[in-house]
């Protein structure tokens, strides 16, 4: 599956299929969310977030390749990402694009 941030792929022709997307929603467990919290305090990366929305962002990604797969898309194009708190520690990951067919 080809994943691009781009709105075509370069030298082929493509059709659209429909837009596709993936989401999740990760919290941390309230042990990590009290040292992150100490963490912010003194300054410095809150690494266990960090890693939380990696995590966080590549389920995001697997759930968009899935939805395209079901279409029998070959790429996803104008791939996108979104983020939002919906709750103290839990943040939703969106990423949505448009899965394509190569000619």
């Amino acid at each position: 599956m080809i994943l691009t941030n781009i709105e075509y792929i370069p030298g082929k022709e493509i059709e659209l299929l429909g837009i596709v997307k993936g989401s999740t929603i990760q919290t941390k467990n309230i042990g990590r969310d009290i040292t992150q919290g100490f963490k912010s305090m003194v300054g410095g990366e809150l690494s266990a977030y960090t890693q939380m929305l990696n995590e966080a962002r590549a389920l995001a990604t697997k759930r968009m390749v899935e939805e395209a797969e079901s279409l029998t898309a070959d790429a996803i194009i104008n791939v996108r990402y979104t983020s939002s708190m919906v709750a103290a520690g839990a943040a939703e990951i969106l990423a949505y694009g448009t899965a394509v067919k190569i000619k």
